[in-house]
Formats: structure tokens, C-alpha cells, sequence
């Protein structure tokens, strides 16, 4: 399995290829503390207003802050808002 993340990597490097839509990573767009995107999730884990658990490939991106909303959410992408105090990626 790591071999063939390797040839992934470094098909991406050499042709240029954004390395999150190859590799299957996230995408995530922080704006100040105040809005969060994330692109290519699996799904929405646990939903607070002061916890999101968002799965991801290879684990899980935690939200911690006060106030959290889920303003839009997709198949690929979700946007929240609120008052952001800490982001963690849990494998």
C-alpha cells in the first residue's frame, strides 16, 4: 500500500497534479477563526455546536469552538461557521 502511495506522489509531482484529488487528502480552507471548507470529507462523524467530526481519508478532522453551524454540506464538500478555537487531524 505505501509503494503505491509513492507512485501516486510522485505521478502528481511530475505532471503537476493537485495531490489531494490523486491521493484522496482533504482540502481544507480555514478563513481566520471564522470559517472552515473542506473539500473531498466522507461524512459528518459527530455535529455540536461545539464539536464537528468530519471523516476523512486515512482518519478523522476534529472542529473544536463555540457557536459551530454547518452552513452548506455536499457529497465532497462541507462549509461551517463559528467561532473556530481548534482543528486536529485524528488518525
Amino acid at each position: 500500500m505505501e509503494s503505491k502511495k509513492k507512485f501516486q506522489r510522485a505521478v502528481a509531482d511530475t505532471f503537476e497534479l493537485p495531490k489531494e484529488i490523486l491521493l484522496d487528502l482533504p482540502r481544507v480552507n480555514l478563513v481566520g477563526n471564522i470559517q472552515l471548507y473542506i473539500e473531498n470529507h466522507r461524512g459528518v462523524v459527530e455535529y455540536t455546536d461545539e464539536t464537528v467530526r468530519i471523516s476523512i481519508s486515512g482518519g478523522e478532522l476534529v472542529i473544536q469552538g463555540k457557536n459551530l453551524q454547518i452552513k452548506n454540506i455536499f457529497s465532497g464538500e462541507i462549509f461551517i461557521e463559528g467561532t473556530i478555537h481548534r482543528l486536529d487531524y485524528e488518525n
